[in-house]
């Protein structure tokens, strides 16, 4: 079942659940309710999980570049320290290592960022997908909540005042005026 006609379930229940007199309450099965969120918990689509798996993706995107990163850097350190044990090429060594060095922590520069980017957007969009959820299923289950509690809202109200114009008639005598009216 969709989250949808597991909600429309739960309208069904309350709209059918007996009342109870001059309360407006009515009585349901916890059971059957409690079932039933188990259901819309379950039926919730996989983005929450996905969310979990586009952090750790971005974890590991960031421990490949750290990693590349680092690799870079030895490598860049092995040349240097080589080119340095032969003494008429040093300084030429030296300027090699530190360009090398360079383009290493630009080109992890650029692979973080690109890694900020990539999480950003999954992340927007996971977020987007969430507003759009929360929007679809829990927007229309509130309104519906909304209206249903309005509803019984003014049955009770409408109730309350029939009671307090009954209430002041008695005081006011104006009930046994009515009875006597209809005996004759």
């Amino acid at each position: 079942m969709t989250v949808l006609e597991l909600l429309e379930e739960i309208e069904d229940i309350v709209d059918t659940a007996p009342g109870l007199p001059l309360t407006g309450k009515i009585m349901v099965d916890a059971g059957e309710l409690l079932e039933i969120v188990r259901a819309i918990r379950l039926s919730l689509p996989d983005d929450v999980q996905q969310a979990k798996w586009v952090k750790d993706e971005k974890e590991r995107i960031l421990g490949e570049a750290k990693g590349e990163y680092e690799k870079i850097i030895v490598e860049a350190k092995k040349q240097a320290d080589y080119l340095v044990e032969t003494d008429d090429i040093t300084l030429r060594a030296q300027k090699m290592a530190e360009g090398i060095r360079q383009d290493a922590e630009d080109y992890a520069k650029v692979l973080k960022m690109r890694t900020y980017d990539y999480v950003d957007k999954m992340l927007y969009d996971m977020q987007a997908r969430m507003d759009e959820l929360n929007m679809k299923y829990f927007g229309e289950m509130y309104s519906n909540l909304e209206k249903s509690f309005e509803e019984i809202g003014g049955v009770l109200q409408s109730n309350r005042d029939e009671i307090k114009e009954m209430a002041y008639r008695t005081q006011n005598g104006q009930d046994e005026i009515a009875v006597r009216k209809e005996e004759e």
